[in-house]
């Protein structure tokens, strides 16, 4: 997630921007793999390390696979705040690989021409003057919008991307106060060639591109649930045997796409083994990188896009903000 002048961002300048890394993975040893329960997936044989993802990542074994959906759903954690500031996203999403995760472990994310990420979340943000909690979506490399729903610790999320030609459907949904979002933009070319459900420490970049990970939020742990992805008319969970899934460790030892520069996050964040239906998981933050977890979770609900304006069913508005910048031909209102 990344921002600009459209959007504030606590304590930042306003001629820096904050975008998602579309991240380049490498083998790791570090994460144990599927559980059991989901041995009838096809998993990839070589787990991830991201600078700033944690999560699943699932792609078809070649370019025919081609996702149309993803949805999930998440209790938006509580950022425990120590001092400084730092960040924590948590999203789901369609593409952002730029190639099939058969080559998880072997080549970078983002190299193989991707540039466009379709994605919708939540935030929590240690700011230096307490925590701000915010909902948003973003077409990448376009900047993201801020939601006008206030959320809060606690807050039970479901959200989804839906992809339909040039149509990009996005939806949240805060099920514990009733607020609702949906919008339907216009992209040229979106990427489709992955899903994902993942959570992000964001990045700082410069106008020219060159881009940091910025500090991860104390967020404990957040369980990911009712994860689905629908690919070539076909809906599954991450297990799902018609594509790979690779799970993705936030550490220090991840690399990305060299465009986007370098840097290192001192804490890190690990996903754990599948549910055995292969719809939850939980991120857990760790300190000084990422290691192996096996903790399993059980699930909730996700929701679909709209036609058309935005509807908000509270007034409430979020606040605080981080995303991307660039051009993609999107009607990104608010």
């Amino acid at each position: 997630m990344t921002s600009s002048g459209a959007l504030r961002c606590a304590a930042h300048s306003e001629d820096m921007k904050f975008r998602i890394l579309i991240t380049a993975l490498t083998s790791a040893a570090a994460i144990t793999g599927l559980s059991a329960g989901s041995a009838g997936a096809a998993t990839s044989a070589a787990e991830a390390v991201s600078q700033n993802w944690a999560g699943y990542v699932v792609g078809g074994s070649d370019s025919s696979t081609q996702f149309s959906n993803v949805s999930g759903s998440w209790v938006q954690p509580t950022s425990t705040c120590s001092s400084g500031q730092d960040y924590a996203a948590f999203w789901v999403g369609i593409g952002g690989s730029g190639q099939s995760s058969s080559s998880f472990g072997q080549s970078s994310l983002g190299d193989g021409g991707s540039t466009s990420l379709e994605q919708i979340g939540t935030q929590g943000d240690c700011t230096g003057n307490g925590t701000e909690y915010y909902a948003w979506y973003e077409l990448v490399p376009a900047a993201p919008v801020q939601l006008n729903l206030a959320i809060h610790p606690g807050d039970r999320i479901s959200a989804s991307v839906g992809v339909n030609g040039s149509n990009i459907a996005f939806s949240l949904t805060d099920k514990t106060t009733g607020q609702s979002f949906t919008k339907t933009l216009q992209a040229s070319n979106p990427d489709t060639s992955s899903a994902e459900w993942i959570a992000e420490a964001p990045s700082q970049c410069d106008g020219s591109g060159n881009c940091t990970p910025l500090p991860l939020s104390d967020f404990g742990t957040v369980d990911f649930t009712n994860a689905t992805a629908t690919a070539n008319g076909h809906t599954g969970t991450i297990s799902d045997p018609n594509w790979t899934a690779t799970p993705v460790a936030l550490g220090a030892d991840g690399s990305y796409d060299v465009s986007f520069g370098g840097g290192q996050n001192s804490a890190g964040a690990t996903p754990s083994t599948l549910s055995s239906d292969g719809s939850s998981f939980s991120v857990a933050r760790q300190q000084n990188g990422a290691g192996s977890s096996s903790s399993q979770t059980s699930g909730s609900s996700g929701s679909s896009g709209d036609g058309g304006a935005m509807s908000v069913t509270s007034s409430s508005a979020g606040s605080g903000a981080s995303s991307s910048s660039g051009g993609i031909s999107a009607g990104a209102g608010s």
